[in-house]
């Protein structure tokens, strides 16, 4: 069977097609492109017009797309989501099922990301298993006794809204939140504020020469310097990886997970958080459910998000 697969993020959007097979997925199409800020439907016939093109010659079961929350999955539209401006109340189901007339399928990037890390990455085996997006934003996808858990509304996991502290970069709408301190954008915001109060004492600050100014800074250069030995842009680094590890610590407390699986930023530049998280994590968690809890980078890297899109669909049609 072939299945579509749609990913929105805020920072690009993507379409892919793949066949499933033996159990793994086998990739045939994918074309992504950048997010246009505030301009939803514009993005929705670009990948309609993509996914046409491919409509013509494959036959498809259905499409899956994942998007940041808050989704309402039910009616099939996307609620403001905090890292996509201007998307307020998009019907997206309908828009694809009308224009394709497969049977399409809304999920929570998080909840699809960690139904593909089970399925087909570092969560295989796992009845008890979290996965943590840590992107533009920061949710959390729950694998509860072997089966996705939604919640009442389908707003579990939003774990970027918890507040670890009334001071700190704003995420999710929220000062000191865990999307705050744990996402791309958060790293950024730290990066930028640690740039500016620099300057204004006189310092050299190697991060903004690199940038050229205070908007092109992001976590991904605040990661290439902290590499190359700029102690502030690892001390930024450090900050967030003993926040992540507060975090973790309530939800081992909460959950008991035998796996946490990070993605995004963690992903990529966990060398420079690890030391600081595992601190934060042995000082606040339990220490019967820390041992048995492994935390991970997610396994599928960087094509995470289109086996996640495809898992929502290919989930929804097993249950």
């Amino acid at each position: 069977m072939k299945f579509i697969g749609i990913d929105i993020g805020g920072t690009k959007c993507a379409a892919c097609l793949a066949e499933v097979k033996d159990k793994g997925l086998t990739f045939l199409k994918k074309e992504s492109f950048p997010t246009p800020i505030g301009r939803p439907y514009e993005v929705l016939e670009r990948l309609y017009a993509i996914i046409s093109e491919w409509l013509h010659t494959h036959n498809a079961k259905s499409i899956g797309i994942s998007v940041g929350g808050p989704l309402d999955c039910t009616k099939g539209l996307i609620m403001s989501p905090p890292n996509l401006v201007g998307w307020d109340n998009i019907p997206i189901v309908e828009f694809f099922q009308r224009k394709t007339g497969l049977p399409t399928f809304l999920s929570n990037d998080a909840n699809a990301c960690a139904l593909a890390e089970w399925k087909y990455g570092a969560g295989r085996g796992a009845d008890n298993m979290l996965y943590l997006t840590f992107g533009t934003g920061l949710g959390a996808g729950l694998i509860l006794n072997g089966r996705l858990y939604k919640g009442a509304s389908g707003m579990a996991g939003e774990a970027g809204h918890i507040r670890m502290s009334y001071n700190g970069p704003t995420g999710y709408g929220k000062v000191g939140s865990l999307e705050g301190f744990c996402s791309g954008g958060g790293i950024a915001a730290m990066g930028r504020e640690y740039a500016l109060a620099a300057l204004e004492k006189g310092k050299t600050v190697p991060l903004l020469q690199r940038a050229g100014s205070a908007e092109n800074i992001s976590a991904k250069l605040i990661a290439e310097l902290a590499t190359e030995g700029d102690c502030a842009c690892a001390e930024i680094y450090k900050k967030s990886g003993a926040v992540l590890g507060r975090g973790l610590a309530i939800f081992i407390d909460l959950f008991n997970p035998e796996r946490i699986i990070i993605g995004g930023v963690y992903m990529r530049s966990s060398r420079l958080m690890e030391s600081s998280m595992r601190q934060e994590l042995q000082k606040e968690g339990l220490r019967e459910s820390v041992e048995v809890c492994q935390i991970l980078p997610a396994e599928l890297g960087e094509a995470v998000g289109d086996y996640a899109a495809l898992s929502a669909a290919i989930y929804r049609l097993e249950n």
